[in-house]
Parts: C-alpha cells; structure tokens; sequence
C-alpha cells in the first residue's frame, strides 16, 4: 500500500534521520569507550523504572504513526512548512544538548541513579541551563519524532508517560546528589531548573 508524504514533512524527514543517528551515536560512543575501574558509592536501581516508563513512551511515538503522512493535525501548507522547520530545529538542538551533557559529565555519566567515589557536582555547560539536560534532549528527539509520524493522541499519551518517567529518574538521582552534597546541591537546585529553561 502506498503512503502519501506531504511535501513538508517528506522534506523534515531526511534532517530527523541523521539527527537520530548522531544523538544515538552520542551516546553509543560514549558507552563503548574503555573506562578505568570506578567504585560506586550508592545507587539508586529506582531510576530503572523511569528509563522503562521513557521507553514506553518513545515505543508510542514510534508505533502508532499516521497513515498518511500528513500533518499531525489539519493546518495549511505554510504552517506544514513551519512545523517542519521546527522539528529540524529541535532535533539539531537535542543532538547538541545531549552530547554536550555527555561531554561535561565524562565519566559520571552512566545509565542507571549512581554516584561514584570522588564524584563532582556539575553545574556548568548544559548543567548550567537545566539539571537534566540529557532528559530534556530525549524529550525534545521524542516531541520532534512525534510531530512527523504519530498520531495526535499517541504523541500526548507519549508526553505524559515521558513526563512521569523523567519525573521518578529525577527524583531517584536528586536524593542521590542531595544526600551527597547536602546544601550545595539545594543551592544548586535553587537557580537552576530541573527540566525546562524558566521553569522552576
């Protein structure tokens, strides 16, 4: 059966793609480097539950695509256009917030809530706009994804499970750092967002 593209999204598609690939790749890369022996000081396996309900979320986005590939909702041919370019910018911006993120935590970063023996609290680079901008790049990949394949309610239901999910793996390493650095971390976490720039 043929699927019919609008030419907007046909031409957003192409961008997303090695977008996708580049921000897989930042952390794919990151993972696969030789790392020396580290000793974990807590952890936290809570957060597992997080990463499994962001995961949900992305499989919603990815399963339920529209058929055709129109806009996610009736618009006219210049907003096509506009939406498009938004999700472009999006993703381009993800790629570079999740691998700067990557980049400035070096070996702190890791998949599951831990901190580890000699571990700094980072609050420059990405960590100086927001607390958890690798979540917010995740989130960002997702939104952009959405807005060219799924279908409207999918990509809300998808929000919401991404949003709760972020929720309890914030939770999860905030108790870590905060039990770690104590005053620090809350002074930190008072000029800083958790999730979203300008909003505390």
């Amino acid at each position: 059966m043929s699927v019919e593209i609008s030419n907007a999204n046909f031409a957003a598609i192409v961008p997303l793609i090695l977008s996708w690939f580049g921000w897989v790749g930042t952390f794919f890369f990151k993972k696969s480097q030789p790392k020396a022996p580290e000793k974990v000081a807590k952890r936290d396996p809570v957060s597992r539950l997080g990463i499994g309900l962001q995961m949900v979320a992305f499989a919603l986005v990815f399963s339920l695509q529209r058929r055709p590939l129109g806009p996610i909702v009736p618009m006219p041919s210049w907003l096509q256009w506009v939406v498009a370019a938004v999700q472009v910018v999006i993703a381009v911006l993800c790629v570079w917030l999740s691998a700067s993120a990557v980049r400035t935590l070096g070996k702190q970063w890791t998949y599951v809530a831990r901190t580890i023996e000699g571990h700094e609290l980072i609050t420059q680079g990405p960590y100086h706009l927001v607390r958890n901008p690798i979540y917010l790049g995740m989130f960002g990949m997702m939104v952009a994804w959405g807005l060219s394949l799924s279908v409207w309610p999918a990509l809300l239901g998808a929000i919401v499970i991404f949003l709760i999910g972020t929720f309890v793996r914030i939770r999860s390493e905030e108790k870590l750092l905060r039990a770690t650095f104590g005053a620090q971390f809350d002074d930190y976490a008072r000029r800083v967002p958790a999730f979203l720039p300008g909003l505390f």
